[in-house]
């Protein structure tokens, strides 16, 4: 960790280039001779990527940034801020600390946390960062989580972690028992220091398979960000062994869209069909993760159109944890019948049907936006069927 990066003269030549060319910067050369200009432009690429995504570091003063693959693995600070207040008591240990966003969220709710980092580094400036951002209750270990955990022999209210994605080779693996730690393997030395266990897994997990894998899941919640699935929360509990919950978010700018339900919910659920009615649903994407196909049917009082399509209906308009549209005709799928319509422009979706998005605009000469929706399908009797639409 280099400190005259904080300088005030390389802060404002960082800030003045956030938007620059970085092959062209590198080309030009930076005019600090006592910091390396590689160093320089790493900061330039993880500040500016932190402007959405954490803002509260983009906006405070002397934050020092580790490289942009650790910006990348961090959680948002939406996220973090969610899981956040899943947890409570006086004491947290999160075992794969990274750049500390999560703990700095857990710091809000929880008396005492400790923030393991086994890269020196990178501990060092997450150190330096709470420091910058006045954050008095984390202590900083440049430890290995799980050695820390059993040398220091001392026990938490909540232990979280989040396993690395990544093998030797910096490939992506996906599997929670290709994941470092291997969770799976620690599991009851987990519960020897904690009651309850936060694990965050990748978005692309099958949640039925790990389900057959991990023991003592009380909650799952399935954390969407503007439609797209961001985490896995599994929210363990010692002794745990009853059925456990589901929870689905999806976080917009105007609301938090939430739907719960249980896999023996699901199985008792039944889902009965329909010709498209006045209205129509389309899941969010934290739901299409969860399979909760018949549940959202049976608990909002909806009609699916078809057992694959998972799209639903209804007479009169309901509050739903997706979009929700007006169906203003109901076509028959053929190049002629749309082209009588006379739609040029419209947004494009397909659910159960056997040409992709772009295939149809290809076909149809239609280009994307507008306020028209359509959506290509297939209804009960298993013929293709198009849905002009509306926002609702």
């Amino acid at each position: 960790m280099n400190k005259a990066i904080l300088n005030i003269e390389v802060q404002e030549f960082i800030n003045s280039h956030l938007d620059s060319d970085i092959a062209s910067l590198l080309l030009k050369g930076v005019p600090f001779k006592f910091i390396e200009p590689k160093l320089i432009v790493e900061q330039i690429e993880a500040k500016k990527r932190c402007e959405k995504k954490l803002p509260t570091w983009f906006n405070s003063k002397d934050i020092y940034y580790p490289n942009k693959l650790n910006i990348e693995q961090s959680s948002s600070e939406i996220t973090a801020n969610y899981k956040a207040n899943l947890v409570s008591g006086e004491s947290l240990i999160d075992l794969t600390g990274g750049f500390g966003v999560d703990a700095y969220y857990f710091s809000k709710q929880i008396e005492s946390i400790t923030h393991c980092e086994i890269n020196s580094e990178l501990s060092e400036i997450v150190q330096h960062n709470y420091k910058a951002l006045e954050v008095s209750n984390i202590n900083c270990l440049n430890e290995n989580g799980i050695d820390a955990l059993t040398l220091n022999n001392k026990s938490f209210d909540w232990i979280y972690i989040d396993p690395s994605r990544r093998d030797d080779t910096k490939k992506k693996v996906f599997l929670l028992s290709d994941c470092t730690p291997n969770v799976l393997m620690i599991h009851e030395t987990l519960f020897k220091y904690a009651n309850n266990v936060m694990i965050k897994t990748s978005p692309l997990l099958d949640i039925k398979a790990t389900t057959n894998d991990l023991k003592n899941v009380k909650e799952l919640h399935i954390v969407a960000v503007n439609n797209e699935v961001k985490e896995l929360l599994w929210l363990l509990e010692r002794d745990f062994k009853s059925d456990f919950l589901i929870k689905t978010i999806n976080i917009t700018k105007s609301q938090s869209q939430k739907f719960e339900f249980s896999f023996k919910d699901e199985a008792n659920s039944t889902a009965n069909y329909s010709e498209p009615l006045a209205y129509l649903y389309e899941p969010n994407s934290a739901i299409l993760k969860s399979g909760a196909f018949n549940s959202v049917a049976e608990q909002l009082s909806l009609l699916k159109l078809h057992k694959h399509s998972h799209l639903y209906t209804s007479e009169e308009k309901v509050d739903f944890p997706g979009r929700r549209f007006k169906i203003d005709n109901i076509l028959p799928f053929s190049k002629k019948s749309i082209s009588k319509t006379g739609i040029k422009k419209a947004n494009i979706t397909t659910r159960n049907f056997p040409l992709s998005v772009s295939e149809i605009r290809k076909k149809l000469k239609i280009k994307d936006g507008g306020t028209v929706y359509l959506f290509f399908t297939t209804d009960l009797n298993n013929e293709k069927i198009v849905l002009i639409c509306s926002k609702a």
